[in-house]
């Protein structure tokens, strides 16, 4: 949910610094009344009758950071172009790399399909606004409704997560939280959400619950949007406070998920060189996982 890193990056710290604590307080904000489209439809796209491999989409307003695009809602469009080029459902594996800030407005997505197999099609896309790139993509995609059966080597499970009712719900403040905010439920672990009261835990970890408005069913596509839409984790780090703008985001889905609450973590082990990852699991309500990613952001200058 980071702004775009070739956004002035003072400016973005200047009103976020000055703002985040003061706004966010208690993490529980009133919200103006908002009306936005639902996920699916907010990030549809329609085929170009002139030039094949085009795709047409819009911006929708309020799906935004500091009045940038969010990041993972801009993949989301981008993949649902690539799905409908490679005429393959699901996203399996995706990298974007941020280009330019996305405003509301219309874009195109331009896409090449690479190769196409039996199982899996392997594209990759440019969004575009005007004449200016905002994310280039490369992704493959497949079908994972299909059945597969194999070896299976689980070692992890999904964080220990109180109920979503006894966890902190986040929505949209002036500026603070973001707008789309107002768009997903989003609620943190209460040991994760201090630092919304000014208390930073000391460690790079966030944890939560993630799920669409509506009872919007998640897909496979909205997990792109899931994977970037927690608070960054230096949040709860001893270090300055700061946005944290994405260069590089790189989801592996691995199921399609099962309707109801996403349960999500994300850590960072590495601040170093003007740089830091973090690293996500999402869970579906039956335990299983169905996304990891690894994000490559900018870290704030002092």
């Amino acid at each position: 949910m980071r702004p775009d890193p070739n956004d002035d990056e003072a400016e973005v710290e200047k009103r976020v610094e000055s703002k985040a604590l003061d706004t966010i307080g208690a993490g529980v904000i009133a919200c103006r009344p908002m009306t936005f489209p639902s996920f699916s439809a907010a990030t549809a796209v329609v085929p170009d009758p002139d030039l094949p491999g085009r795709w047409s989409g819009n911006v929708e307003a309020g799906w935004d950071v500091v009045g940038n695009a969010h990041g993972g809602y801009l993949l989301s469009i981008a993949a649902r172009a690539l799905s409908a080029a490679t005429e393959r459902p699901d996203p399996v594996t995706i990298t974007a790399h941020y280009l330019s800030p996305g405003r509301p407005g219309p874009v195109t997505v331009d896409t090449t399909v690479l190769r196409a197999g039996r199982r899996f099609a392997t594209a990759n896309a440019t969004v575009i606004a005007g004449d200016r790139p905002l994310l280039a993509v490369l992704g493959t995609f497949g079908d994972l409704g299909d059945e597969v059966r194999g070896p299976e080597l689980v070692s992890g499970g999904p964080p220990d997560l109180p109920a979503p009712d006894d966890c902190v719900r986040v929505v949209p403040g002036d500026p603070f939280p973001p707008a789309f905010m107002a768009k997903v439920d989003l609620r943190l672990h209460p040991d994760d959400a201090r630092f919304l009261g000014g208390t930073r835990s000391g460690t790079p970890r966030i944890r939560g619950w993630f799920r669409l408005l509506d009872d919007e069913p998640m897909t496979t596509n909205s997990l792109l949007c899931a994977v970037d839409a927690f608070p960054p984790t230096i949040f709860n780090s001893d270090l300055p406070i700061g946005w944290t703008p994405t260069v590089e985001l790189t989801a592996h889905v691995r199921a399609r998920p099962e309707p109801g609450w996403m349960a999500c973590g994300f850590t960072t082990m590495f601040v170093s060189g003007g740089f830091l990852e973090a690293d996500g699991e999402i869970w579906d309500r039956t335990g299983r996982l169905v996304a990891q990613s690894r994000q490559l952001a900018l870290v704030p200058r002092s």
